[in-house]
């Protein structure tokens, strides 16, 4: 994976409570307008409370929520949730991005989605799947930079804005992938993120 460029102006953080009002505006947007969302906009309106539950979750399950402050504006965020629920598909994650309208050409993707990598892997995780929209091709590029490779292409399984979109699905190994087994490491891991208090929301 290519390193982050530094970009002045921009603060990667764990995402708090203060920063859902900034957030459901980004994801808001992206829904009306934004190429990579999938399905109506009321439907998939995102409530204040309901950001918090999942945040809550998240933390509970020590999987990260981030965001990205550009001059101090919430410019994006990303997160990453289980796969799947079965204990089989432990070790993967799949993972959200979304960057402010207003920031967008700004570097915010290339240093927010590394850093989304990077805190999945120290918690033992070892894969990162992603969907992203046939024709953002912004999306694509950045996700091939961050070292996601293009695995699957899913015709027609979008209906929105009056018409039906492709889905690309994308893989990003983390830490040491496939190559050994993950018990002992992930065993490691969880002992440490026991051991260490988490940061404060």
């Amino acid at each position: 994976m290519d390193s982050a460029p530094t970009q002045p102006g921009i603060v990667i953080r764990p995402s708090t409570d203060a920063d859902v009002a900034a957030m459901i505006e980004i994801y808001e947007h992206h829904i009306r307008h934004g190429v990579g969302d999938t399905g109506d906009f009321e439907e998939d309106r995102l409530r204040p409370d309901d950001l918090k539950r999942r945040r809550k979750n998240m933390r509970s399950k020590r999987l990260p929520h981030l965001v990205a402050e550009r001059h101090g504006m919430v410019a994006g965020y990303a997160y990453a949730v289980p796969f799947r629920k079965r204990p089989a598909y432990r070790y993967t994650l799949k993972h959200s991005i979304y960057v402010h309208a207003g920031h967008l050409h700004a570097g915010i993707g290339r240093r927010l989605l590394p850093a989304l990598i990077e805190a999945c892997a120290a918690g033992g995780y070892r894969q990162m799947i992603g969907y992203i929209d046939a024709e953002n091709e912004a999306s694509l590029r950045l996700h091939e930079a961050c070292g996601f490779t293009r695995v699957g292409h899913l015709p027609a399984v979008a209906y929105r804005h009056g018409r039906w979109a492709d889905s690309v699905m994308v893989q990003c190994p983390l830490g040491t992938g496939s190559s050994d087994q993950p018990s002992t490491w992930r065993q490691e891991a969880v002992a440490q993120e026991a051991r260490a208090p988490l940061p404060e929301a």
